[in-house]
């Protein structure tokens, strides 16, 4: 937990670096999330943050809370009266509440969610991959190239975790057969996962295996190596968040 928690403030802390000078028209600048501006991205991270501080603090009323919650869209319309600084406070006030309550966690307790509940140790996780997911749409949306560093292995493991996910939340089968994930991280080392002898393979960099499960990249538009169709069936499914089907990114070239 602490090395997590130690890797969601340095994830907070890149982010923030990159609002912090942002004049009052750049956060209108419209994103890669169809509909969504720079403020969108952050007013998301900040009301899911306030959620997740309830789901640890209250979880029976978070619960109970789940059916009166609209959808991630119409909670971005609900923030688009707030300035900048408000947008900024809210955010640097969410996320710092959050922080505290993770740190009274241990790695095992159970956490309700919108998905089916979770380990603290993936609920924290969970929230450091959302942090980088809206924090490349505002990067992209700046036009400023990120330097991935080696956090993106905790969303590399999520990803992984969530293959699942993909599948049963478009109602198709998941295949049986074993996927081995082999990525280069950004520090040069390599990351594994699954069985060593299976005959399905996802292989390349580690940021363009993040980008696919987080939907921020369509898979053609990768470097990565997939062997078989079950690693393909996968690879064209990927949601490493909680919620409905996303639409994904389309080709580049299309």
């Amino acid at each position: 937990m602490a090395e997590l928690l130690d890797d969601l403030r340095a994830e907070t802390a890149s982010l923030e670096r990159l609002l912090e000078p942002l004049r009052d028209a750049d956060w209108e600048l419209p994103t890669p999330a169809a509909g969504w501006a720079v403020r969108d991205q952050v007013s998301h991270l900040a009301w899911f943050d306030e959620a997740a501080t309830r789901a640890v603090t209250d979880p029976d009323g978070f619960t109970a809370g789940l059916s009166g919650v609209t959808s991630v869209d119409d909670l971005a319309r609900q923030a688009r009266g707030m300035t900048p600084d408000e947008l900024r406070e809210w955010f640097r006030a969410a996320r710092g509440r959050s922080m505290e309550v993770f740190a009274g966690l241990d790695a095992r307790d159970r956490v309700p969610w919108f998905g089916p509940p979770m380990s603290a140790a993936s609920f924290v996780t969970a929230r450091l991959m959302e942090t980088w997911a809206h924090g490349q749409d505002v990067a992209d949306a700046l036009g400023v190239v990120r330097e991935p560093t080696d956090r993106l292995r905790h969303v590399a493991t999520i990803g992984y975790r969530a293959r699942p996910y993909g599948f049963a939340v478009r109602g198709l089968p998941q295949p049986a057969e074993p996927v081995r994930v082999e990525l280069v991280m950004p520090g040069g080392d390599v990351w594994t996962a699954g069985p060593a002898d299976a005959a399905s393979v996802v292989r390349g960099p580690m940021l363009d295996f993040c980008l696919v499960v987080t939907q921020r990249i369509h898979l053609s538009d990768t470097g990565l190596e997939v062997v078989g169709e079950p690693a393909r069936a996968w690879m064209e499914t990927a949601q490493a968040f909680a919620g409905p089907p996303g639409e994904g990114r389309p080709p580049r070239s299309s």
